[in-house]
Formats: C-alpha cells, structure tokens, sequence
C-alpha cells in the first residue's frame, strides 16, 4: 500500500521485524517480560479465585476453570500419553496450554497488543522444559541405552536401512521435533501480528496523511484488520492447543512400548 500512496507527510514505511523490537520500560525489563509476569499472576490468580468455594452448580468462573482443566487432562494430556502414565503429567500439559492460550491472547487485547509469544525468546525457554520432560521421562522408562535404542532403531525395518535411518530418527527426536515445536508458536504470532500492523498502520496512514482521493481507502484498510482480529483470536486459541497437544504427544512417544 506505501509504495502506491505518496502522501502529504511523507511515504509509508510499513512495520516489519523492528516493530517487535520493544525499549525497555526500566532497565533491562520490557513489554514483553512485564506481560508474561502478568500472565502467570493472572492464571494463578484467576483459578484459585475460580476453585476456591466450590459449588455442585458451578459458577460461571467455576465452570470455565472446571472445563479447561478437563479439556487439557482428558482430551489432551490422556488422549496422547494414555491412560496409564497421563496423570503425572496433567499439572504440566493444563499449565503450557494456559499459560501459552493468554500470552497469545495479548496480542489482540487493548492497550496491552502484543503476543508474547511472537519474541522467539519465550517460545524457545518453553520447549527447553518440555525437551527435558518428555527426554528424561524416556530415559526413566526405557534406561539410558535403551531409550535411543527406542528412539533410533525401530523394529521391523532391514538391519542395512538402520545406517541411514538411526541418524534421521535422532535428529527428528531430539533437534527438529523441539525446533518446530518452539519456531511454529513463534511462527503464526509474528506473522499474525505483523499483518495486524499492516493494516492498521496502513488506514491510519491513509486516513491521516494521503491525498483526499485515498482517505475511503483507510475504510478498507480498517475493516480488514477487525476481520483479521477475528481470525487472529482463533490462530491464538489453535496454537496453545498445537502446543501442548504436541507436547503430550512427545511424552507418549517417549514413554510407548513401540517405536
């Protein structure tokens, strides 16, 4: 849109990768540190306010705090560990998904705009957590040799087949399965975010500083970023699922019977 525009003040720059570049509040400490603290309060805060006076009819905050608890430790944690190892691993799965489900949802809530998980920083301090959980719980079932045993050789392949499956099998599992895990959270809320910008930026650009001509087009430009918004929101509730959905999936893997 800025290269087709030349307005009164000036041309459009549209935002980019700089635009996530935040200066510091106080110190060291930025926008996005301050909100992840804010993040783990308000979760804190929020379910034991929610449980803290349990009702047989549940209140409507009781019932919302009931349901995703259930949602992450029977659609999610169970389904994907299975019945019998899931319950150790309920607090972990419920907390990723949460914690993860409202830093994203920062990025479309007022005054606040910005998803924390979009600084590639927090994505990645998660899956370091989740790499030594579903590792050592592999290590814990199968023994230290075993474990890449059950990693990179899996039954029923030709014993000559190993020589170039064992090293893909180890990279998948222990390099490319926790990269995509953090780069792919990272990945949807950049570029969701970023594409916020654009349009946002771009109609108060149009609006404010282009040519009379040009001034409706800011209409457009509006209207696409509310639809956006909407999109954005559910991007934001998928991505926590994919999150913690993979990691119960990685933990089942590790701690299976079978390749």
């Amino acid at each position: 849109m800025g290269t087709l525009v030349m307005a009164e003040g000036g041309q459009f720059v549209p935002p980019g990768a700089d635009s996530f570049v935040l200066p510091p509040i106080v110190g060291g400490i930025t926008k996005p540190m301050v909100l992840v603290a804010i993040s783990a309060v308000l979760i804190a805060a929020y379910f034991v306010v929610s449980t803290r006076n349990l009702k047989v009819v549940p209140t409507k905050n009781q019932f919302a705090a009931e349901f995703l608890y259930g949602f992450s430790r029977d659609s999610i944690a169970r389904d994907q560990i299975g019945a019998k190892d899931f319950r150790p691993f309920v607090p972990l799965i419920f907390a990723l998904f949460t914690f993860v489900l409202v830093n994203n949802i920062f990025g479309i809530v007022p005054f606040l705009q910005f998803p924390t998980m979009s600084k590639i920083g927090f994505p990645v301090a998660l899956m370091l957590v989740v790499y030594v959980v579903f590792h050592g719980a592999g290590f814990r079932r199968h023994g230290f040799l075993g474990y890449f045993k059950h990693v990179m050789f899996p039954p029923g392949v030709p014993k000559a087949i190993y020589v170039i499956l064992a090293p893909i099998e180890f990279l998948q599992k222990f390099v490319a399965q926790p990269l995509a895990l953090a780069i792919r959270v990272f990945a949807a809320m950049f570029a969701g975010h970023l594409m916020l910008l654009v349009f946002i930026l771009g109609g108060e650009y149009l609006l404010l500083e282009a040519s009379a001509g040009f001034k409706p087009i800011s209409i457009v430009a509006f209207a696409f970023a509310i639809a956006l918004t909407f999109v954005e929101a559910l991007i934001q509730v998928l991505q926590a699922y994919i999150f913690a959905l993979l990691t119960a999936n990685f933990i089942g893997a590790a701690l299976s019977e079978g390749h």
